[in-house]
């Protein structure tokens, strides 16, 4: 069985405003916090951990999000 990812536009009213800033700062919402937005209290707890880690910091965030991408490929996972 597969988890559902939650459109923005269907989202409950809790989630909708995180989907729509997290889609205002990165241009789009990836799969994993569609996902994770069935349980509120967790998207926010994971939205929090993802801006210290992607904001914060001397790495670039797009390098860290190629590094991201690319340990995905080594992994055979989508990311």
């Amino acid at each position: 069985m597969r988890i559902t990812r939650i459109p923005t536009d269907e989202a409950a009213p809790a989630v909708r405003p995180l989907l729509e800033s997290l889609f205002e700062r990165r241009g789009n919402v990836p799969n994993m916090f569609r996902a994770v937005a069935h349980r509120p209290e967790l998207l926010r707890t994971m939205l929090a951990h993802f801006r210290v880690v992607m904001e914060a910091g001397s790495v670039p965030a797009k390098l860290k999000e190629l590094l991201a991408v690319r340990v995905s490929q080594l992994n055979a996972c989508h990311y």
